[in-house]
């Protein structure tokens, strides 16, 4: 095999239709679920922040499309889709491009010879390139502080109006916690966010940095209920339990009580353990890559998706890392001596989803 795409989300069955416009076929994509089984795994009612809208006629592609021609607001006549929504779009993209997905967990990858040995439950796969697409869903950062493992982390909530209680603390106020705050303030419940920061001020346009305006719209309206109280530029420290209550202790040296469990919006660490040493790490949380996101260290093994990051580029949105496939590709089919169809390159280019220069990724906006 020349391929082995790991991961069925976003980034490996974006890669995987543009490797098959390509006339490349030497390939397959392990899943170790359903198709999308991140989008299928969000609460019921938390939905894509990046707008879907068809204006390809007008050079515009649908911010949440993995392949040029199509788009998920023309498919389900909205701007912002559901996770079970998503899941389907990405279900009829494999369908329709006849995607080689197989079901399979990747337990292990070792590499000698110049070739990959993929380890799955059932065979070993051997491969000359390996491209990492697993995302972060399925890692949420489980432990940020002291008794961080007391508190319930938002991926794993099904659906918001399941939480028993009338009062809630929501830890981390950016795009997750805001999320969890306005649909608990939806169901009538009293929450507290605290944040260590305040990224509904940031003067930033960029939504990796800052709120998105779908999110910051929500805060408003939740806001608005009278039930949110919003504890700003203080950390958690550490969370105990004390006489049934849970007790968070944070940098100001307050020690507010919660009754329910609280909820923990800390995000998701990089979704690599099965190869983490074939990495290079930055600070233990960020994979050194080269320009061409490829490991520092094993020749060979490429990631993509939102774990990519460039210096100060992050590329944590659909809209963003699918701009690296053809990077990816480009550098797989040439490294092979494959030919292919120069066009669908400029297709992708002209679609804004070929980004090779990452000295223009910076988002300014005056007014």
């Amino acid at each position: 095999m020349k391929l082995v795409i790991v991961g069925a989300g976003p980034s490996g069955i974006g890669l995987g239709i543009l490797l098959k416009k390509l006339n490349f076929h030497d390939f397959i994509i392990l899943e170790k679920e359903d198709i999308g089984a991140s989008f299928l795994k969000w609460p019921k009612e938390m939905k894509l922040i990046t707008p879907s809208f068809t204006g390809h006629g007008f050079g515009m592609l649908d911010l949440n499309a993995l392949a040029p021609e199509t788009s998920p607001a023309y498919t389900f006549g909205k701007e912002h889709l559901t996770g079970i929504e998503y899941a389907k779009y990405l279900q009829l993209l494999v369908s329709h491009y006849k995607l080689p997905v197989r079901k399979a967990y990747v337990k292990k990858v070792e590499k000698s010879d110049g070739l990959f040995q993929i380890y799955t439950e059932e065979q070993e796969i051997e491969s000359t390139y390996l491209v990492w697409a697993t995302g972060e869903y399925a890692t949420p950062d489980l432990s940020p502080f002291e008794g961080s493992e007391l508190c319930l982390h938002n991926s794993y909530v099904r659906s918001w109006i399941d939480l028993q209680g009338e009062e809630f603390t929501v830890i981390v106020g950016y795009e997750s916690g805001i999320d969890a705050a306005y649909h608990l303030t939806q169901n009538n419940k009293n929450v507290t966010v605290i944040s260590k920061s305040s990224p509904w001020k940031s003067p930033k346009a960029d939504p990796s940095i800052s709120l998105s305006p779908f999110t910051k719209e929500r805060l408003e309206i939740a806001d608005d209920t009278d039930r949110l109280e919003i504890l700003e530029d203080v950390e958690v420290l550490k969370v105990s339990i004390v006489d049934g209550n849970y007790v968070l202790y944070l940098s100001d040296g307050t020690t507010p009580v919660s009754k329910t469990r609280p909820i923990l919006a800390t995000g998701f660490i990089p979704g690599v353990k099965q190869i983490h040493e074939l990495f290079e790490w930055d600070n233990s949380k960020i994979v050194k890559l080269t320009l061409k996101d490829e490991s520092t260290i094993t020749p060979g093994l490429f990631l993509i998706g939102p774990n990519v990051k460039h210096q100060n580029v992050i590329f944590c949105y659909i809209y963003k890392f699918r701009q690296r496939f053809a990077v990816v590709a480009k550098e797989i089919l040439n490294r092979s001596n494959i030919t292919y169809p120069n066009e669908v390159f400029d297709i992708y280019r002209e679609n804004n989803m070929y980004l090779d220069d990452l000295s223009c990724c910076e988002v300014n906006c005056e007014c």
